[in-house]
């Protein structure tokens, strides 16, 4: 039984309102036009519900509603692992980041790679966020050793030929001597410095620069910041189905409830 039939919870605008999507009267425009559901379901005026079990979506776009979520961007600096405890002592991503409330990293950047790294309690974000089917790009400064020519860049661009397959086309570019700006939306093992190395150029330093439309080239190594709402939310519609046109009575928001587990795959 839905906390709507039960007339408990919370009421929806209110909801949306303290996500961020805007004044209580802006939300419930957005429920009236019909661009809100609850658990697939075209939400109403008047809905109630419980934030931390159902399931909010706005124009088809799962929204984090749930109290106390919190989400941090971190430039993560060579030498810190990307896991919650470190057998070995070596220093940890948490370690940079407040230890209350508990965050856990989205994806993973191995030790010697730096660069943008999203921490959050958001366990519905982080598993559209690292789900290969979502197609979440990820933008990486290499440099690699030696000269890379046109023709190993739009090898890049083509796949490469690696022993789990052959990558998928990537966005590469030669932006400077030895530097290659490579995105990518997958997230193998090592990816960007397996292809690299398939061309000939090992990588000798590489920064991720960007992450959906995240990127802060102010973020100092080491430091780390809270998102705005706004980038929030457009990191949800990066990770999110395709949007709706406009709003039709339909059966649901067509929200993909594929399984759900965060990937441990390392650039």
């Amino acid at each position: 039984m839905s906390s709507d039939d039960l007339g408990e919870g919370e009421r929806l605008q209110k909801v949306l309102a303290r996500a961020g999507l805007g004044s209580r009267r802006t939300c419930e425009d957005l429920i009236a036009a019909g661009r809100v559901t609850v658990n697939d379901e075209r939400a109403a005026l008047g809905r109630r519900v419980d934030a931390e079990r159902d399931v909010v979506a706005v124009d088809g776009t799962p929204i984090g509603v749930k109290a106390g979520l919190v989400y941090y961007l971190l430039n993560k600096p060579k030498g810190v692992v990307t896991t919650a405890d470190d057998p070995q002592g070596r220093p940890t991503v948490l370690g940079l980041v407040p230890e209350e409330p508990r965050v856990f990293p989205v994806g993973r950047l191995d030790m010697d790679t730096e660069g943008l790294l999203l921490l959050t309690n958001d366990g519905e974000l982080t598993h559209r966020l690292t789900h290969p089917s979502f197609g979440v790009d990820k933008e990486y400064v290499a440099q690699v050793d030696g000269e890379p020519s046109r023709r190993s860049v739009r090898r890049l661009r083509e796949g490469i030929d690696l022993d789990d397959g052959i990558t998928a086309p990537a966005q590469a570019a030669l932006v400077g001597p030895g530097v290659i700006r490579l995105t990518i939306h997958e997230g193998r093992n090592r990816q960007v410095r397996r292809m690299c190395e398939a061309i000939g150029h090992p990588v000798t330093r590489l920064i991720r620069t960007r992450i959906g439309p995240l990127a802060d080239r102010k973020l100092k190594p080491g430091a780390w910041r809270e998102l705005t709402t706004d980038e929030v939310r457009s990191l949800e519609r990066a990770a999110g189905p395709q949007v709706l046109a406009e709003p039709t009575p339909a059966k649901g928001s067509g929200r993909d409830a594929t399984a759900r587990g965060q990937s441990d795959r390392r650039p």
